[in-house]
């Protein structure tokens, strides 16, 4: 019987991971599942931009995947059961025929990478009145919305971490007949150095952006948002970008948790608790080698599948696990289509104070996205040829579970 890999999750850390197991594997000893709610790859990294009218191409999972012998399942994870080794799927619409829909699903070794979404923090309103740009779905519905809004218009970005200010230049240079704000809880740009965040404070002045900072939104209404101390906020869309989640399947299957609901991680990226399940990206409680947990976001989520991939392959081969360095580099930020901040972090994850700035710096971050994407369309691009072969089956038994 094939050694059966589940792959929960096709984002930035899913997709690669499942192209990097389908190259190095052969599919004469295993089998690889990929389960995604959606057809196609989407670029996370550039879901405001889609939400602020810009026409984007995103590619088909089963182009992605095809001549790899990936297979994949479009559904829902409703479920883990760590303790039986199967995973509960629901339906989506659309993802009927021999790969989609409910059921049930069982593993040999699972990496869950299913990611995060927006986190609303329990602000009243914002699950009702409140757009966010962390899924396709969400993103469309922004799109729409803004489509609809006439000039003069109001838009409130609440959040002034990566995701709201690069939502917040993209609608404004987007839409100079609209006002949009930004409220931020803290100083704009805070974590940046000096230089940085004077080029960050010119782009919003260059943009028209109105930025209230010390400001936290305790309700969203229809059209506006109330903040701590009574103020409000006119807002005829409300963009909420106050941080990620992660959804709380991890935590309902038993296994192991932080406070954050990511999965407890070795540095292997192995869940603690139970090892034959690996977690990679956002959902992966995953301390760095500064000593610290990694962040939410793309960067950490191709550090974690590459060190995830390396060692199932080796635990399950015999071999000897490498180690992927844990680091991150530093912030690259866009200010709309033709200005950027590329801010370097030094290894306690505080601002360098050298930056790249302005066009050079967007043109840099124009070809991170596209690498990016291209490497997802092509998973298996550069690796080794080789399909490692599994022990025979009379010697598999306990494959991928010991230390």
């Amino acid at each position: 019987m094939k050694h059966r890999i589940v792959v929960l999750g096709a984002g930035y850390a899913g997709a690669f991971a499942a192209g990097n197991l389908a190259r190095r594997l052969s599919p004469a000893d295993t089998e690889i599942t990929v389960v995604n709610a959606v057809p196609d790859f989407v670029e996370r990294m550039r879901l405001h931009q889609l939400a602020a009218g810009r026409d984007l191409a995103f590619r088909r999972l089963a182009d992605v995947f095809a001549g790899t012998g990936v297979r994949l399942r479009l559904a829902c994870v409703t479920g883990v059961d760590p303790e039986r080794r199967t995973v509960a799927l629901a339906g989506e619409d659309g993802a009927g025929g021999e790969n989609g829909g409910a059921g049930e699903l069982a593993y040999d070794t699972l990496l869950y990478a299913l990611g995060s979404s927006v986190a609303d923090h329990g602000v009243p309103g914002v699950a009702e009145h409140a757009f966010d740009v962390t899924g396709l779905s969400s993103a469309l519905r922004l799109r729409e919305r803004l489509a609809g809004l006439g000039a003069g218009g109001s838009v409130l970005v609440v959040g002034e971490g990566l995701t709201g200010i690069e939502a917040a230049t993209e609608f404004a240079e987007a839409r100079p007949d609209l006002s949009v704000t930004l409220a931020a809880r803290g100083q704009l740009g805070a974590w940046l150095s000096p230089k940085a965040r004077r080029h960050l404070r010119q782009a919003f002045d260059r943009l028209g952006i109105t930025v209230h900072e010390h400001t936290v939104v305790e309700t969203v209404e229809p059209e506006r948002a109330f903040t701590a101390g009574g103020g409000s906020l006119p807002a005829d869309v409300t963009v909420w970008s106050a941080g990620f989640a992660v959804h709380p399947i991890a935590a309902a299957s038993g296994l192991e948790v932080a406070e954050t609901g990511q999965i407890v991680v070795d540095r292997t990226m192995r869940s603690v608790s139970h090892p034959d399940v690996y977690a990679a990206g956002d959902c992966a409680y995953a301390i760095g080698d500064n000593g610290r947990p990694l962040p939410m976001s793309c960067a950490s989520a191709g550090v974690t599948n590459m060190q995830a991939t390396a060692a199932i392959v080796a635990r399950l081969t015999g071999g000897a696990i490498p180690t992927t360095a844990l680091t991150y580099h530093g912030n690259h930020i866009s200010l709309g289509r033709r200005d950027a901040i590329f801010q370097m972090v030094d290894g306690e994850a505080r601002s360098k104070s050298w930056f790249l700035g302005g066009r050079t710096a967007a043109r840099l971050k124009a070809g991170v996205l596209g690498t990016a994407a291209w490497g997802i369309a092509h998973p298996t691009f550069g690796l080794p040829k080789r399909k490692h072969r599994l022990p025979a089956p009379a010697d598999r038994a306990g494959v991928g579970v010991a230390a």
